[in-house]
């Protein structure tokens, strides 16, 4: 198994050269954000994605050359995922990880379009994450202009990321399946790597009561409504804010008519842990939800749609190689565990290295105020390229 390299192996890497190379290109790095942000793709429209995508593609290859081998996998009524292997030395390949669907609705060009202002980039999707995407090839790009070595890398591509990967998650596991390590170039928090991502689990509760007039026998009838409200409080009683534990009970439909006792009651459920113990506690917590009448029923059904990504010895020491490559440019790069997830919940569920967070410097994430850092597009291109190029010097054991 390939270790991660130890800081020392960048002693051999001009990280400040790799950025003062990426520096002179920063308008065409610009540029490249623009264009894709410019092609709409909304995660619920397979046209546009195929477009995007088939876009995406040329550009990438028109960047790195043709790949050793490309793969694309049919999404269905979602976006396809694209592999795109290039030849390295040294080690194991690494895998660069992004997706190119976004929350944003067709359209939506139209009366936000993508625009810049001083350091300040802005367009639907610029931040999640299509700068990221567009990093993570200009640093491979740098590695290559400035004659450092590149390890074997896989590059996955995926369009259904923000509606958790359904298609996706197989091939994103598969492709990690001999890496050395995953680069997922996401936004950073506030500038800071994401070491550690709540798993996320949707579940749906279905209570069967007993109909029965409200007026006449109210008696004879079981109330699901009821049984769901006492449910609920149960559901909200398993959160853990010590321990990150959250549970919402965000959407409740119930009842056919306002003098029936409710036969059906449903509710769909958000629970986010911060730790394999909890999905656990949780678990089991489920599994035992009874009803308060026992004429009455509770089935709960659904999964953890993304594993818990904990900081592991392996994760710190890629934000510490990271780091390292950060302080080369007088540059101070933070770490934070957050609630979101993303596709690096399933990388390191497979038990390898990530480096999560290592995209785009912005805010707004599915929000009107989305935008990135211009500056800092080229600053994060040249530590991932150093990053990248640590590998084929890293030892093995």
């Amino acid at each position: 198994m390939m270790a991660v390299p130890d800081p020392s192996a960048l002693r051999d890497v001009d990280v400040a050269g790799l950025h003062r190379w990426l520096e002179r290109h920063r308008g065409h790095v610009l540029d490249d954000v623009l264009d894709l942000v410019g092609q709409e793709t909304p995660s619920d429209d397979p046209a546009l994605l195929d477009r995007g995508l088939a876009r995406l593609e040329r550009w990438a290859t028109g960047m790195l050359g043709q790949p050793r081998h490309r793969s694309r996998t049919d999404g269905g009524s979602h976006g396809d995922t694209l592999t795109l292997e290039f030849a390295g030395t040294g080690c194991a390949p690494v895998v660069l990880l992004g997706h190119y669907d976004t929350v944003w609705p067709a359209g939506t060009l139209a009366d936000w379009p993508c625009t810049v202002d001083g350091d300040r980039a802005t367009g639907p999707g610029i931040f999640d994450m299509k700068a990221g995407l567009v990093q993570a090839v200009w640093a491979l790009r740098a590695l290559s202009a400035t004659g450092h070595q590149a390890p074997p890398v896989r590059l996955v591509l995926n369009g259904d990321e923000e509606i958790g990967s359904p298609v996706s998650r197989p091939v994103i596991e598969r492709a990690c399946a001999g890496a050395a390590a995953v680069l997922v170039f996401e936004g950073s928090a506030a500038g800071a790597l994401k070491t550690g991502r709540k798993g996320v689990g949707i579940f749906d509760v279905t209570v069967t009561g007993r109909e029965a007039h409200a007026g006449l026998e109210p008696e004879k009838g079981v109330s699901a409504i009821d049984e769901m409200a006492r449910a609920t409080l149960k559901l909200h009683a398993l959160a853990d804010p010590a321990a990150g534990t959250t549970v919402n009970v965000g959407l409740v439909q119930g009842g056919s008519a306002i003098n029936v006792v409710a036969g059906r009651a449903a509710a769909r459920v958000d629970v986010r842990v911060a730790s394999r113990a909890e999905a656990d506690r949780v678990d089991h917590a489920l599994a035992h939800l009874k009803p308060h009448d026992p004429r009455a029923g509770i089935t709960v059904t659904g999964e953890w749609n993304r594993p818990v990504m904990e900081r592991t010895p392996a994760i710190a020491a890629m934000a510490g190689l990271a780091r390292a490559a950060a302080a080369e440019l007088g540059a101070d790069l933070a770490e934070v565990s957050v609630g979101g997830a993303s596709d690096g919940n399933f990388a390191a569920a497979t038990g390898i290295p990530v480096l999560d967070g290592i995209g785009a410097v912005g805010d707004g994430a599915h929000a009107r105020h989305e935008h990135v850092s211009v500056a800092a597009l080229t600053e994060r291109s040249a530590i991932a390229a150093a990053v990248l190029a640590a590998f084929p010097k890293g030892r093995t054991e």
